[in-house]
C-alpha cells in the first residue's frame, strides 16, 4: 500500500527545482508554487514583486517506503547554492530565496542534521544560510508554470544553463559525492 508524505523546498526558480525530484522513484508529484508569505492565493506577479513575503517553492508528495526525506534533502542541497540568501543564480530577490519548510518534527530534525553535516563538510567556503522553517500554506502556481521543463524543454534548458545553475550543480554534486556520499 502506498503511503504519502510531503516535503516543501524553496531554492530559486521553481522551474529549476522540479526536475531534480520529479522522476525519482517514490516521488508521486512535484508542484510548483508559493509559500512562506502573507498573501492568500498570490499570483506570480505579486510574488515576484517581493511584497507578499512568499518564495517560489516546490511541494513534493512522496512515498517514504521508496524514497526517504534524507534522500530528498540530499537532492535539495545539491540543487541550490546554500550560501546565497538573496536569491539563486540568475534570480535575485526574496522570492527566490532558499528555504526548507518542514511538515513534521522528524523532517525538522533531519533537515537540521543534514545542514550541520553539510556545514561540517567544508564543501562551501561561506556559511550555509538556508533557514529551516515550519511549513506554511502552499499555493500552487499558475498552470503554465507546472512541469515547465516538459512543456518548454528548450526554454528550460537555456534558462538552466544561462542562469549559472547547471555548472554550479554539476560541480557541487561532484564535490558532494567525494565528501558526503551523495
Amino acid at each position: 500500500m502506498e503511503t504519502k508524505e510531503t516535503a516543501i523546498f524553496a531554492g530559486g526558480c521553481f522551474w529549476c527545482m522540479v526536475h531534480p525530484f520529479d522522476e525519482r522513484d517514490g516521488v508521486l508529484e512535484v508542484v510548483s508554487g508559493y509559500t512562506g508569505g502573507d498573501t492568500v492565493n498570490p499570483t506570480y506577479e505579486e510574488v515576484c514583486s517581493g511584497q507578499t513575503g512568499h518564495a517560489e517553492a516546490v511541494k513534493i508528495d512522496y512515498d517514504p517506503s521508496k524514497i526517504n526525506y534524507q534522500d530528498l534533502l540530499t537532492i535539495y542541497w545539491s540543487s541550490v547554492d546554500p550560501t546565497d540568501k538573496d536569491g539563486q543564480f540568475g534570480d535575485r530577490g526574496s522570492s527566490y530565496r532558499p528555504e526548507i519548510f518542514y511538515t513534521t518534527a522528524a523532517q525538522k530534525e533531519a533537515a537540521e542534521r543534514s545542514k550541520a553535516e553539510l556545514e561540517a563538510s567544508n564543501i562551501f567556503k561561506k556559511p550555509i544560510i538556508v533557514p529551516i522553517s515550519p511549513a506554511q500554506p502552499f499555493y500552487p502556481a499558475e498552470d503554465y508554470h507546472q512541469d515547465f521543463h516538459h512543456k518548454e524543454p528548450a526554454h528550460y534548458q537555456n534558462f538552466y544553463k544561462a542562469s549559472g545553475r547547471k555548472q554550479f550543480v554539476e560541480t557541487t554534486q561532484d564535490k558532494m559525492k567525494e565528501e558526503i556520499d551523495l
